[in-house]
């Protein structure tokens, strides 16, 4: 299970500040690799969270939420303010960003060597903490098996090309790689998200997942290609969504064996019916999420629920 992995996640927490039409803003804890922590630890594991907290109101709500949930927080020494977004939800519930973000992640001394390592968004392309966490992923990446979602915010990517080639190198160091068919499409104008999921597959992954709202989902791993349709929900907002998609993906992997050092063979091995399993469980999740507001996964008992009705 991905709770002897001692699962490490590495990435921003970011303040979501929600606004709706004609309602007050809601704050919610946020920032997509600290939802990914957060989804985890719902669903009964405990991964640790390396990441920027201010001494500020945002943070003391971000943090509290985190380690309420059984994650184990670790910072570093900056003093910048928590992150933030406004996220503006249209009348359908879909959600889009403007972001204060500065991300400037120094080295933090790990007590334990994590069996599996995820990261993505923010962390992985912001200078200048974006070379500690390349620099740690691939330092850990003989111990732990790697996941990683670029969860693409164009107004943070800086120039197109310096993005691609930074998301490329996370791509080649992972095993595991989630993006929606929008980031895709920023990524690479023009160009079928099943084309460029195919090149990232060849690059080394085991395992590609692209998300595609409403239409559902594909993974492509060795074997070929599996589709799924997600259910039929009625949306609150698509806030998290894709970060509840991450958690479900992986606890799923974890249920299979199939991270952690150990497992990295039989992960690139991986079987058609597995896949299948990991992509109902990802779904799933991500429809739960979907469901009520804020990024709000699901508990173990949500998440059997719903596979059981769809």
């Amino acid at each position: 299970m991905l709770d002897r992995l001692a699962p490490l996640v590495i990435g921003e927490c970011v303040a979501d500040i929600v606004r709706l039409p004609d309602q007050g803003d809601r704050v919610h804890p946020g920032g997509s690799p600290a939802n990914v922590a957060y989804g985890l630890a719902r669903l009964g594991h405990h991964p640790t969270l390396l990441t920027q907290l201010g001494a500020d109101s945002h943070g003391r709500l971000i943090r509290d939420r985190l380690t309420a949930a059984g994650v184990e927080v670790r910072t570093d020494d900056a003093t910048a303010p928590t992150p933030s977004a406004v996220v503006t939800l249209d009348g359908r519930g879909h959600a889009t960003y403007a972001f204060d973000i500065g991300w400037t992640l120094g080295p933090v001394q790990l007590d334990r060597v994590p069996g599996h390592v995820h990261t993505g968004s923010v962390a992985a392309v912001v200078d200048p903490g974006a070379a500690t966490v390349l620099a740690a992923v691939e330092s850990l990446r003989g111990a732990a098996t790697i996941s990683y979602d670029p969860n693409v915010r164009p107004q943070l990517m800086g120039e197109r090309s310096g993005a691609v080639a930074r998301v490329e190198r996370c791509v080649a160091l992972s095993d595991v790689v989630k993006a929606s068919d929008e980031d895709l499409r920023w990524l690479h104008p023009g160009e079928e998200p099943e084309r460029i999921a195919g090149r990232w597959l060849a690059a080394g992954p085991a395992l590609v997942l692209v998300t595609r709202g409403e239409a559902g989902a594909f993974a492509l791993f060795p074997g070929g290609r599996i589709t799924l349709r997600a259910p039929a929900v009625e949306v609150a907002d698509t806030v998290g969504a894709g970060d509840a998609f991450m958690s479900g993906t992986l606890h799923a992997l974890a249920v299979h064996g199939l991270l952690g050092p150990d497992a990295r063979d039989r992960l690139h091995a991986v079987d058609r019916d597995a896949v299948a399993d990991v992509l109902r469980h990802a779904v799933a999740s991500a429809a739960v999420t979907v469901a009520r507001a804020g990024a709000n996964p699901p508990a173990p008992n949500e998440l059997r629920t719903a596979l059981d009705v769809n």
